[in-house]
């Protein structure tokens, strides 16, 4: 059907207004980054970006309203406030983070995802001081006897791929030569699922982690044995980013010393052991 020509007229002028709508959007100024006042680089102004991998709670996960919090979200928090930034997280696989892909990338600024500090990660990875002692945990359904990996021959025993847990148990099943099969899910809420609905005999993932879930789902899952480490934490930025790794560090120290480090443990860990 042919258009009026007022009609016609109005078509031609919206058409315009598209594309010049588009030229401007197309010609805008990509965020490249910038510098904060104490030199820091950033992959994006005004903004410390985050990696994590949620969830693994309580290090990090979503509220009821969809905000991203824990324990490692609230260290970073005085990170940025002491860049005078804010900051915003990235959700992505836990491979990315500890192979430093994602910081060479420059999806992120800082790494920050309960990962434990190792000497191959170190290799691609610049850690910051540690901030956290771990110790791996076997968690059990409730009712379920079992206190050591030789009660669990011929039974599944469930990890969380990529993790210190996982290379912990694998080397254990080959050291003692167990007969376990050892199941590796892709997440922290995989291996949670697997263990309460009963596709794996128990669990493997860090003390804290279960802790939490316990706390959330009572009654469901108890701790039958505790395997001691020696791990610990720390958060991660890309190779040679000497400045916000001291920027991380300075922030840390400052938290431990002033007694809001002690403050954001009590809050999302727990009572603090004492050293």
């Amino acid at each position: 059907m042919k258009m009026s020509g007022h009609a016609g007229k109005a078509a031609a002028m919206a058409a315009i207004a598209a594309l010049i709508g588009g030229g401007i959007a197309g010609c805008a100024k990509e965020d490249t980054g910038g510098t904060t006042a104490g030199g820091v680089k950033l992959v994006k102004s005004g903004v410390l970006t985050t990696c994590t991998h949620l969830p693994y709670a309580p290090f990090q996960s979503k509220d009821q309203s969809g905000k991203v919090v824990g324990f490692d979200v609230a260290l970073i928090d005085l990170v940025a406030a002491k860049l005078k930034v804010t900051q915003e997280i990235v959700d992505t696989p836990f491979e990315g983070i500890k192979s430093g892909t994602d910081l060479n990338a420059g999806k992120c600024d800082v790494a920050a995802a309960g990962m434990t500090i190792t000497d191959e990660r170190k290799k691609v990875l610049d850690f910051s001081k540690p901030y956290f002692d771990a110790t791996q945990a076997l968690a059990v359904l409730t009712g379920k006897q079992v206190k050591t990996l030789e009660e669990l021959a011929g039974k599944r025993l469930g990890v969380q791929g990529g993790t210190t847990g996982e290379e912990y148990i694998n080397a254990q099943v080959k050291a003692k030569n167990l007969t376990i099969e050892v199941v590796s899910y892709k997440d922290l809420a995989a291996l949670q699922q697997a263990l309460a609905t009963n596709q794996i005999e128990a669990a493997v993932n860090d003390l804290p982690v279960w802790n939490e879930y316990i706390k959330a789902n009572p009654g469901k899952v108890v701790v039958a044995a505790g395997f001691d480490t020696g791990e610990q934490y720390g958060f991660a930025v890309k190779k040679g980013n000497a400045e916000l790794l001291k920027a991380v560090d300075e922030a840390i120290t400052a938290a431990r010393s002033d007694g809001t480090y002690d403050k954001i443990y009590a809050t999302w860990i727990g009572e603090k052991p004492v050293s």
